[in-house]
């Protein structure tokens, strides 16, 4: 066993301890689809803890993913371990998905207002200690992320644990902050570590890997390069399509309202928009955030 393996192994055991103890629950594992969660998931099933499965459906995946999400779920209840999916139902019983949040919040998701990911990645887990399969070597933005995080609201007031001592876990245990306890075990794992863990150990992956996908999050998600885009909306085209129709209907709620200010930039049509958003970098009016609604 690998200093890597064991140590997010004994990060899961802490976590797991942690989560019978406070919560009187088992530990959570999120699980995307990806490479990083299909890892994450095997190194559970290899620490020999009780844990539970949750994915959160966001609408604009692969179809690709969405089989491999069900066909990894089906093995897992097959063994006993309980598996379940966020469809983000709201107060009114009604589901959040990515075409009516885009409407919602009057604006396409861009890399700097990634609001998707917030509500339709994140939500899950309220209450419970979970485990994502979170990694510094992703983006510098998950550089500032921690072995053991403590998530509120209020950006202020995250927790963040870079260490795995006992008086780390001791402060994890007794902070009184409400908000989403994280565990991120392969934190420190690099791509290649990922990859060739995953080779070794045979562990079924997403099909999308093979076929020259680097990543397998949403389709169109503003973080990936334009031309992973425009290769990903020309293989999925109804999702295309649905993008559109959600723009449109952005476009309408912004004319109800009286936001088609002289600060949007975006186009009158949902066409307009989808080729506004299509583009690369940061253009005249990406930073501009009037009319956007903070509140879901």
């Amino acid at each position: 066993m690998s200093d890597l393996e064991q140590t997010a192994i004994e990060r899961l055991k802490a976590a797991s301890d942690m989560s019978l103890r406070l919560f009187e629950k088992p530990l959570v594992i999120t699980y995307s689809g990806g490479k990083d969660s299909d890892v994450l998931l095997h190194l559970a099933r290899a620490s020999g803890i009780p844990f539970e499965v949750l994915h959160s459906l966001t609408t604009a995946d692969a179809p690709e993913t969405v089989r491999h999400v069900y066909d990894t779920f089906y093995r897992l209840e097959c063994k006993g371990i309980k598996c379940d999916v966020d469809k983000h139902v709201q107060p009114d019983g009604s589901r959040m998905t990515m075409w009516k949040l885009i409407q919602k919040k009057l604006m396409p998701p861009t890399r700097l207002m990634r609001y998707c990911c917030a509500v339709l990645k994140e939500g899950g887990g309220k209450d419970r200690l979970i485990a994502t399969g979170v990694r510094w070597a992703e983006s510098t933005a998950r550089k500032r992320r921690g072995g053991l995080e403590v998530l509120t609201s209020k950006p202020q007031s995250k927790l963040i644990l870079l260490n795995d001592n006992d008086e780390d876990r001791r402060l994890f245990e007794t902070c009184q902050l409400k908000g989403k306890r994280v565990v991120n075990p392969i934190i420190d794992w690099k791509d290649d570590d990922v990859l060739d863990y995953a080779a070794v150990e045979k562990i079924p992956m997403n099909p999308l890997y093979c076929e020259g996908f680097h990543r397998v999050g949403c389709v169109g998600c503003p973080l990936a390069n334009v031309k992973m885009r425009m290769m990903e909306f020309s293989r999925y085209p109804k999702i295309k399509a649905a993008y559109i129709r959600a723009f449109d209907r952005m476009l309408e709620e912004r004319r109800r309202r009286g936001r088609m200010n002289g600060t949007f930039r975006m186009g009158d049509t949902g066409v307009d928009v989808f080729h506004w958003w299509m583009e690369d970098g940061v253009l005249p009016g990406q930073e501009v955030l009037d009319g956007f609604e903070e509140d879901v």
